[in-house]
């Protein structure tokens, strides 16, 4: 078994498919025409985006690092080598809703923030997260 993809409503694809293209380094891997409407494949290395046009607002905003309710994704998560040059590049397209947050505590330089998408999911970005090394060696 492996990782394929994440499903996303969009009110407007072509937005969500900016967003993801131009700030995480999606590109289109595939359109699936359906006639009347379409869903966009976007790729990055092994993970793809799916995207599906949804003509209604958001139940609820999200805020925070996420909605908490059991059964809806709380946030989508990438990596980065530095949470300030990426707020930076994204400038005032970035909707933070928290942070960003320093972790030191648990891991040095671990860093994250978290902003809404075009179509309100929350994404973390981070930087300097690392696996505990005494968990990972039971193949957990």
């Amino acid at each position: 078994m492996r990782w394929s993809h994440v499903g996303l409503n969009c009110t407007d694809q072509k937005t969500t498919e900016d967003f993801y293209t131009r700030y995480f380094g999606f590109a289109r891997a595939r359109v699936v025409d359906l006639g009347d409407s379409q869903i966009v494949f976007l790729r990055k290395g092994d993970a793809y985006l799916e995207l599906f046009p949804a003509g209604a607002e958001p139940a609820r905003q999200a805020d925070k690092d996420g909605p908490p309710a059991p059964g809806r994704i709380r946030h989508l998560a990438f990596q980065t080598d530095s949470v300030d040059a990426f707020l930076a590049e994204i400038g005032e397209a970035a909707d933070v809703t928290l942070g960003p947050l320093d972790f030191d505590d648990f891991i040095c330089g671990w860093r994250t923030v978290w902003l809404r998408d075009p179509d309100g999911v929350v994404v973390e970005v981070s930087q300097g997260y690392q696996d505990d090394a005494d968990t990972t060696k039971d193949g957990v």
